[in-house]
């Protein structure tokens, strides 16, 4: 990230318009004060406006990036600009879901405009007698993606997206379908 002196932004505190009276006539003292308004003025338009940085719609794209770094949020730069915002604005909501089905789902629709599903396969059961019966269990957790927003399915990206979010102890497949219900 890098900010720069913007010559065409004017400073809103001219620094000539404060000196005493004894240097508000003097040329070299306004010329001086002047050069240095456009080096401050984007640090003063900054401050003015912190809080906006820090909210993903309103911040200069080259901030949201160093924003996705403060919450570990993993930007593709190949997103477009809403997307990178919309994912750094969900990061702490997609943070508290990973390692389920539902924040599978999410990242998959955030990230890959798929609609998806998990099928969980390892189950749960309680009982008051001893001895009762376990559940069936699979051993493999299936993902149905079905497309979204994004058009075809890029079966590739969604294994490998999968494969970053799930659970080391899990076992995922991924099965594509065609979105005409099937």
């Amino acid at each position: 990230m890098s900010r720069a002196a913007l010559p065409e932004l004017p400073s809103r505190y001219p620094l000539g318009a404060m000196l005493p009276s004894l240097y508000a006539a003097d040329d070299f003292a306004q010329r001086f004060t002047s050069g240095l308004d456009a080096v401050l003025s984007a640090i003063l338009s900054t401050l003015d406006n912190l809080a906006e940085h820090f909210d993903p719609d309103l911040a200069p794209a080259d901030f949201v990036t160093w924003l996705s770094s403060w919450v570990a949020a993993d930007l593709d730069p190949a997103w477009p600009e809403p997307l990178r915002r919309e994912a750094v604005r969900r990061a702490v909501e997609l943070h508290r879901l990973r390692g389920t089905a539902r924040g599978l789902v999410a990242r998959l629709e955030l990230c890959l405009g798929v609609r998806a599903e998990v099928v969980d396969g390892p189950g749960a059961t309680w009982s008051t007698r001893p001895d009762t019966a376990l559940p069936r269990a699979s051993d493999v957790v299936l993902v149905r993606v079905r497309p979204g927003r994004s058009g075809a399915v890029d079966r590739e990206r969604v294994v490998a997206l999968v494969d970053a979010v799930c659970p080391l102890h899990v076992t995922c497949a991924v099965e594509v379908l065609s979105g005409n219900g099937d």
